[in-house]
């Protein structure tokens, strides 16, 4: 697996440093088949939490609450994810990319709001050069 800096650059893996600034990024290699969306996620323990609110006593303003936190344990399965990414329209790439599912650029990720930065280290890397 290739290992980045922070500005997505490869690092030489003969360097040992105790202190670094490697961020272990997994690759995938889409594959060049795009599997069925029913394969990108899991939602068993979501539906289970979702059943259990909704036969429970409480207020409705504490299901509809309960029902919103639950969807955060949908399990995602991002290798599926990147592959029905790399064979998908441009339209539904776009969407995934505004959604994080995929985050194939960083200045992007930083764009959208995903990737925070404080202003030093923005500045510096504004100033890197890239490999592009």
């Amino acid at each position: 697996m290739k290992q980045l800096d922070i500005f997505g650059n490869i690092i030489d893996d003969k360097k040992e440093d105790k202190y670094t600034s490697k961020i272990n990024i997994p690759i995938y290699e889409p594959k060049n088949k795009k599997p069925h969306v029913m394969e990108l996620y899991d939602m068993s323990k979501t539906l289970r939490l979702i059943r259990d609110i909704k036969n429970s006593s409480i207020e409705d303003e504490d299901k509809k609450f309960l029902t919103e936190a639950a969807k955060r344990h949908t399990i995602f399965n991002y290798s599926k994810i990147a592959d029905y990414y790399a064979n998908s329209s441009k339209e539904v790439q776009e969407l995934m990319e505004k959604s994080a599912l995929v985050i194939i650029d960083f200045k992007k990720s930083i764009e959208l709001g995903y990737t925070k930065l404080s202003d030093n280290l923005l500045q510096t890397f504004l100033n890197e050069p890239t490999n592009e």
